[in-house]
């Protein structure tokens, strides 16, 4: 598939999403104006960009709309993320240590494209989120056609599983044994990048994420 053939099927899946905002949620556009929309699924894609990466890493969800009411951010706007946030400061940590790669050089999305209503931790039915990897995750793993993909958080690998008819998993251990193919890809999952996640899965001192990653690499390799 060409370059040009990628951005243009990137572009429509965005239409997409802007055209058919799911009731209970909010469009990315529904803010200042506009301010935070983009020809992407998620405006996440701004930074990590790269429609021909071998690695592809999909976050759960963009924003809420506690966030998205406050006053502009404009690193928000520009690079389509807070690079200072605890979990975009790890990936790239994560990415840069143990695959050599920065964020720049990936395919980066958000599972769920909407926008939530209330605090980033609120939590998004399954449902919902298993329709959105059917609609939107699957196509743009389609159209990039990474080596890898790297879901952040069960939640979200969970959705990918469901999507493909595939048993979800009860824990993040047995979500990190359980990588599977899609078509071209090898779908994985590691650890939330938040503090939260990163802690939950170093429980009792072990550094069980680092050797997450490293078992990632070995297999890019």
């Amino acid at each position: 598939m060409t370059r040009d053939i990628k951005k243009e099927q990137l572009r429509l899946l965005a239409e997409k999403r802007k055209q058919h905002t799911w009731p209970g949620y909010a469009g990315i556009g529904d803010y200042h104006n506009g301010a935070y929309e983009c020809d992407f699924v998620s405006p996440y894609t701004k930074t990590a960009g790269n429609i021909d990466a071998d690695v592809m890493v999909i976050l759960q969800d963009w924003a809420s709309s506690k966030f998205c009411e406050k006053p502009i951010n404009n690193e928000a706007i520009k690079d389509g993320r807070v690079s200072t946030i605890r979990t975009n400061v790890m990936l790239d940590c994560l990415l840069k240590e143990h695959l050599g790669l920065d964020i720049c050089q990936i395919y980066a999305t958000n599972l769920f494209p909407f926008i939530k209503q209330g605090v980033m931790n609120l939590n998004i039915p399954q449902k919902d989120l298993i329709k959105a990897a059917k609609e939107f995750a699957l196509p743009q793993m389609q159209i990039i056609q990474p080596r890898v993909v790297i879901c952040l958080g069960l939640k979200t690998f969970n959705a990918l599983q469901s999507a493909c008819t595939i048993p979800t998993s009860k824990r993040m251990s047995d979500a990190i044994a359980s990588s599977f193919q899609y078509e071209e890809s090898v779908i994985f999952c590691q650890a939330h990048t938040s503090t939260q996640g990163q802690n939950t899965r170093n429980r009792g001192g072990v550094h069980r994420v680092t050797a997450d990653w490293e078992s990632l690499n070995a297999y890019i390799k």
